[in-house]
């Protein structure tokens, strides 16, 4: 039977408005036992052999995306047949319809039942996006002039606190998408700071997380950014009214007007939910809206990006969006075999399904992008961390993996022995940035010579013959070397890619970002889960609300299982005991 019929029998046509299969992941099966056939023929090649009868290996398995990153999948343990026959099985799964979706009209949230226009907030101005008949461009760019207009008068100086200082402290209080996302932009663009201007995120409900910023900060000079999509959000509401109220003792403000004065001054929101901004005391005039259709892990492009902007002005924020724009339209227009976001996302398919590797690791060699990793552990795991698919069935293959990773080279010396004689196997991502945001000498060279060799040892390892010649060339006795040579082998084959980039600036920073969740979306469609729900962070939430009233009244409860009852009458104990 022809694909294309096959397809159509599993409800799977160009003219299904959505582009998805209707019964759960469907693979044509010739492709399937294809790739299964050539992962066992392939399975006993070490990347040391796949290298010595490849030798245009690296030409054939690393892609340009851009003019400033280079993405090297030469050392993954795949073959380019191999990651042919996975980009024909993405074009059978009618991944590029899917694709297509995100840049028009569509219901991909389909739990929630709400669009996924993320895209649309780093198109230019004359682009057109649909949602429900209206053009959605225009209010993008009205609220980013808005945002482009106060940050100009914050950097000026026109915008004062209460007392009529100037603002130089800026604290975003928000958590998840709200936190992770301008927390590792503001941290990877450190050499593009305001002069003026220090940001800090808040984001724990442990009130130790909000009083050690308060300690470093003054008052009168400082603005508190809200930043909560529903403004309902337990830690971010906590944070802020704890913050307000901080506030108002240290100003000594007293009597409504004051107060209202203080706050208008010194707080603004991101929101979507401007009554409860209202409610909390912050005019509509300083909220700053984005949009249901905008998930929280992929709003950094949005208000949520106001930290950003005021802590590294609003002419980088624009570049970081032109940067992530540029990949969208590389992803539009760049055929599955070259491009990058997609054969990313083919390349952990082939490593979660096929050699059951079920751990990411992602290792950015610049101190810069240091708070990456948590970035992608929020993206990769909320987003496909899902055990049901799009129809409501239990999935029948893994999903995302486990992520995770530090910053090179803190991580060689904290568990990278795990990666090269460990028991458990794990692909990585290192990610090198060659020109230097310094001027120390040295440096560079030295830490992308640890990036390059990292990544050779993983693959090549050492031999017992190359630890035997090598002791031996040490003068070491027999003797020693018997006894020592075990314990240097390292067997390598460990899979791992490398994006390498020019220069990290705000433009291929931000491509690096929509590179990643291009990679986690596509996932989820392969897979066909919603990448863009997260019903499973809700319980605990929902749990912890009469467990806190429990602990304010100094009260045991029999209300829950022995354990947690248990817990919670050693915690009223400890509490009333002092």
């Amino acid at each position: 039977m022809k694909a294309s019929l096959l397809l159509t029998k599993r409800g799977f046509s160009s003219e299904t408005h959505y582009c998805r299969p209707q019964y759960g992941i469907y693979v044509v099966p010739d492709i399937k036992q294809q790739l299964q056939q050539l992962q066992q023929d392939e399975a006993s090649l070490t990347l040391a052999e796949r290298f010595a009868v490849e030798p245009r290996r690296f030409q054939q398995l690393s892609f340009m995306l851009g003019q400033d990153w280079l993405a090297d999948f030469s050392k993954q343990a795949i073959s380019p047949q191999a990651l042919q026959l996975l980009c024909q099985w993405a074009k059978e799964q009618q991944l590029d319809c899917q694709l297509s979706q995100l840049f028009k009209d569509n219901c991909l949230n389909n739990t929630e039942q709400r669009a996924v226009l993320h895209t649309a907030l780093r198109m230019p101005a004359n682009a057109e996006l649909n949602h429900d008949g209206e053009n959605v461009i225009p209010n993008v760019h009205r609220v980013l002039a808005k945002m482009r207009d106060f940050c100009q008068q914050v950097h000026s100086g026109q915008w004062r606190g209460a007392s009529g200082k100037t603002i130089t402290q800026v604290v975003n209080l928000g958590i998840g998408g709200s936190d992770l996302g301008p927390a590792m932009v503001v941290k990877a663009l450190r050499p593009y700071q305001h002069q003026d201007i220090t940001a800090h995120f808040v984001s724990n409900m442990d009130g130790a997380d909000l009083a050690a910023v308060l300690d470093k900060v003054d008052a009168e000079r400082t603005l508190f950014v809200v930043s909560s999509k529903t403004f309902t959000t337990s830690e971010t509401l906590t944070n802020a009214h704890s913050a307000k109220q901080w506030l108002l003792e240290q100003l000594a403000i007293k009597g409504s007007t004051q107060c209202q004065h203080a706050v208008a001054r010194h707080f603004v929101a991101v929101s979507t939910n401007l009554a409860a901004v209202a409610e909390f005391g912050i005019a509509p005039a300083n909220c700053f809206e984005f949009w249901d259709w905008v998930g929280g892990r992929f709003s950094l492009w949005s208000a949520v990006g106001l930290s950003i902007a005021l802590a590294v002005g609003f002419a980088h924020f624009e570049q970081l969006l032109a940067g992530a724009h540029q990949v969208d339209e590389h992803l539009q227009h760049t055929p599955f075999e070259q491009n990058v976001p997609v054969l990313l996302a083919l390349v952990s398919h082939w490593n979660t399904h096929y050699l059951k590797l079920n751990s990411e690791t992602v290792f950015p060699y610049s101190q810069d992008l240091a708070l990456f990793p948590d970035f992608l552990q929020q993206l990769a795991m909320e987003s496909n961390g899902k055990s049901v698919d799009k129809e409501g069935s239990p999935v029948t293959e893994v999903t995302s993996p486990l992520v995770w990773g530090a910053v090179g080279t803190n991580g060689q010396h904290a568990f990278f022995q795990l990666f090269h004689q460990g028991s458990h196997q794990v692909a990585a991502d290192f990610i090198g940035v060659v020109q230097a945001s310094h001027s120390l000498p040295h440096h560079q060279n030295k830490l992308l010579a640890n990036l390059f060799a990292q990544t050779e040892a993983l693959a090549f390892g050492r031999s017992h013959a190359q630890v035997e010649q090598g002791l031996r060339d040490n003068g070491q006795s027999a003797d020693t070397i018997a006894r020592l040579a075990p314990y240097k082998v390292m067997e390598g084959n460990r899979a791992s890619t490398t994006l390498l980039c020019r220069q990290l600036t705000p433009a291929n920073l931000g491509a690096l970002i929509a590179l990643y969740e291009h990679k986690t979306i596509i996932l989820g469609l392969l897979w066909n889960i919603n990448s863009f729900d997260q019903w499973g962070v809700e319980l605990g939430k929902q749990l912890a609300v009469p467990i806190a009233k429990e602990l304010t009244a100094q009260q045991g409860s029999e209300q829950h299982d022995s354990s947690t009852n248990g817990l919670i009458k050693q915690a009223c104990l400890w509490q009333t005991s002092g």
